[in-house]
């Protein structure tokens, strides 16, 4: 892979190839195509008896629905040409799903392995000022979201941040997504993005005329999976695809990979991982050379879900996986997907397989705004009706059930229920809009382009019906 390569420059490539099959001025796309405010940031923290210089970004690609919304990233690899390209892709993100968000992100320069907790914290709560300072954070504006090195912990502290500099202001708890529950968060925030890469996987798998031209069986049930990355999104993928009777055939961490055709069991893994500090040497399991060895693993399912760029033009030949889920942003390179396109590989793009998490944050941000937890005013209700229907249906035929079904059937919707139905909901109608666009124009060479076409076609129709032009 070339040290040239850029990373905004490869969406902006997607973007180009897509935006032929569309019928926008040039201007337009032009405009979509942008990043419209960047956010360079530099500033000091004393860390023990020094004074360090950290580096942070905040992009909001696009304001054509506002607020924007994006992840916060602590790795020591961010830079402004990745926060630059995971901007442009939460705004696609957001209107193939049709959450009405235009697309942010941010990051922030350092590992946040070297540094304590307390440290971690301050230099949180100094970013979130500058983002403040400048208008670039906000229920109505912007609203970050946990990513690679982030979670619910620095979630809480930019609130209570934002919170301290906004006094009185009733939805602050909206300003930022991925929170703690008892911060306002929302049930089943942590396990979206890996729950919806499953809904969407599943989903292409359930449609028999793309397994056939695959030469697979309908369904995920028997179906070999390799997934790279044990992290929150990588595991949470992995444990349902193993629930759902698909078989975890291979795990790669950055120490290393394993390996057992019979299957692994995630769970044991990780407890092994967290027992010995390493995956290798599991009971049962052949160990790998490299992590990126699983990336060549035969399989039917390869789940990527680590960082991006890591399958390329070097390693994109010896690739063997007949459908790759891209669970994390950017895993491939284009020289990537040039060679599996040639080789008849099915690629599900990152740019809406990967939105189980902006959509739930989606959700948690109306519950912020509406501040009642989901579930709250038809539970009660939904349980006394269905109760009330089971006693005439028994009254009628004159036979009870047991008290497992009759739980089962009384029980109304939590808010985890109610979290991840509208997440299947919303994965399912992305997938078949999508495929949908690639079936009208049987020349677009691939999946990743359908997405494009569809999210140019919502935000571009957002510029043009909405009037936003001076």
């Amino acid at each position: 892979m070339s040290a040239e390569y850029s990373f905004f420059d490869a969406v902006c490539n997607s973007f180009d190839r897509a935006a032929g099959y569309t019928k926008f001025d040039k201007g337009i796309l032009e405009q979509i195509k942008q990043c419209n405010s960047v956010l360079r940031i530099h500033f000091p923290v004393k860390v023990g008896d020094k004074i360090e210089v950290v580096k942070a970004y905040r992009v909001q690609h696009s304001h054509h629905k506002l607020p924007c919304k994006g992840g916060i990233r602590f790795s020591d690899m961010v830079n402004l040409d990745e926060v630059m390209a995971l901007a442009a892709l939460m705004t696609y993100k957001c209107a193939i799903v049709n959450v009405p968000f235009g697309g942010a992100k941010g990051g922030i320069a350092i590992n946040p392995r070297n540094y304590d907790a307390y440290t971690l914290e301050k230099i949180t709560r100094r970013y979130t000022t500058e983002l403040a300072k400048k208008n670039f954070i906000g229920p109505g504006e912007d609203v970050p979201a946990p990513d690679y090195g982030t979670g619910e912990r620095e979630m809480s502290w930019i609130l209570d941040t934002y919170s301290a500099m906004n006094p009185g202001e009733v939805d602050a708890m909206a300003c930022v997504t991925g929170k703690p529950v008892t911060q306002g968060g929302v049930r089943g925030r942590r396990e979206a993005t890996g729950l919806g890469v499953f809904f969407g996987i599943r989903e292409v798998c359930n449609m028999p005329d793309m397994m056939k031209k695959l030469g697979l069986e309908t369904g995920v049930a028997g179906k070999r999976v390799v997934v790279q990355g044990l992290g929150n999104v990588g595991y949470h993928s992995a444990k349902f695809f193993e629930e759902a009777d698909a078989k975890i055939t291979g795990l790669a961490e950055y120490e290393g990979a394993i390996y057992s055709e019979k299957g692994l069991d995630v769970d044991a893994v990780v407890a092994h991982r967290k027992a010995t500090g390493s995956i290798l040497n599991f009971p049962g399991a052949t160990n790998l050379a490299k992590n990126t060895d699983a990336l060549e693993l035969e399989c039917d399912i390869l789940i990527p879900a680590a960082l991006e760029n890591v399958i390329n033009g070097e390693n994109a030949p010896n690739v063997k996986a007949k459908i790759i889920g891209e669970a994390a942003n950017g895993p491939l390179t284009p020289e990537a997907d040039e060679i599996l396109a040639a080789k008849g590989v099915l690629v599900i793009p990152d740019m809406y397989l990967n939105a189980g998490g902006v959509t739930v944050s989606y959700f948690e941000w109306l519950k912020n705004l509406s501040h009642v937890r989901y579930g709250r005013l038809e539970k009660r209700f939904t349980e006394n009706q269905n109760k009330g229907m089971l006693e005439q249906i028994e009254k009628l035929t004159g036979q009870g059930v047991s008290k497992e079904i009759r739980d089962m059937l009384i029980s109304g919707p939590d808010e985890i229920d109610l979290v991840r139905s509208g997440l299947e909901e919303t994965m399912i109608g992305a997938t078949h809009e999508i495929v949908e666009m690639w079936k009208q124009h049987p020349d677009i060479r691939d999946m990743r382009t359908a997405s494009f076409v569809v999210a140019i076609n919502k935000v571009g129709t957002s510029y043009t019906e909405l009037g936003i032009f001076p």
